[in-house]
């Protein structure tokens, strides 16, 4: 992790709209206050049990929100791509954080002190309703994957999966393949099914010519199909 106090990859308001809401006077304040933080790949940005210190915003590369169970395996319960916003809700709450965060690929967040945030939320009452907006909208999402990760079977599971890193990242610039190479551990515990049994189905897919797999790249070829398996669970 490499802290900075720079805003070389553009100022807040320029990247997410909700900033843009800010008062001037509250935009000077958040550029001065808010910190530039490099976190390789895999590092842990938080664990779960954390006080939270900062709402943060991803603004360089991928990171996953994850819940640890017993025997360690984590269960990946977002994915999230640059100008998505984390670890607001404990602050919000005054929880403990209860789920990890990780980078899965070397990115840049920035970080805005607890604080601060709280202060913008009773101060700036569009930013609040704006972040109410965004808490709704995890908790539907959040309601909707515990019925993927329980109602459906592990073809249907792993066919949500991947139009999720779909949504999430779109394709490469060949159209097809997914923009986000995850490894077979991941991917798994996206869709809560053990390592080999993802690998098992990724290999059923692509013998329906439903994917293509080169490593850790996956090919879409039939899309439709897979937004089938989904559907039907």
């Amino acid at each position: 992790m490499v802290k900075r106090k720079d805003n070389a990859f553009g100022k807040p308001w320029e990247l997410n709209p909700i900033w843009d809401i800010l008062t001037p006077e509250q935009k000077l304040m958040i550029a001065d206050e808010m910190e530039v933080v490099h976190y390789k790949k895999n590092e842990v940005i938080y664990h779960a049990g954390d006080h939270p210190a900062n709402i943060m915003m991803l603004v360089v590369g991928k990171v996953r929100i994850y819940k640890e169970g017993n025997s360690q395996r984590q269960q990946i319960i977002r994915l999230l791509k640059p100008f998505n916003f984390f670890g607001f809700r404990a602050i919000i709450t005054g929880d403990d954080h209860t789920s990890g965060a990780s980078a899965l690929e070397a990115c840049v967040v920035y970080k805005l002190g607890r604080d601060t945030f709280l202060q913008l939320l009773r101060e700036n009452n569009s930013f609040c309703y704006h972040m109410m907006l965004m808490i709704a909208e995890h908790l539907g999402s959040s309601e909707q994957q515990v019925v993927n990760l329980t109602q459906k079977h592990i073809r249907g599971r792993l066919a949500e999966s991947l139009l999720n890193l779909i949504d999430n990242y779109g394709y490469d610039e060949d159209g097809s393949t997914i923009a986000m190479y995850m490894s077979r551990e991941d991917l798994a515990n996206m869709s809560n099914m053990t390592t080999s049994n993802a690998i098992r189905t990724l290999s059923q897919f692509a013998q329906e010519q439903l994917i293509a797999i080169d490593g850790r790249k996956i090919q879409v070829l039939n899309e439709a199909e897979l937004k089938r398996i989904s559907r039907l669970g």
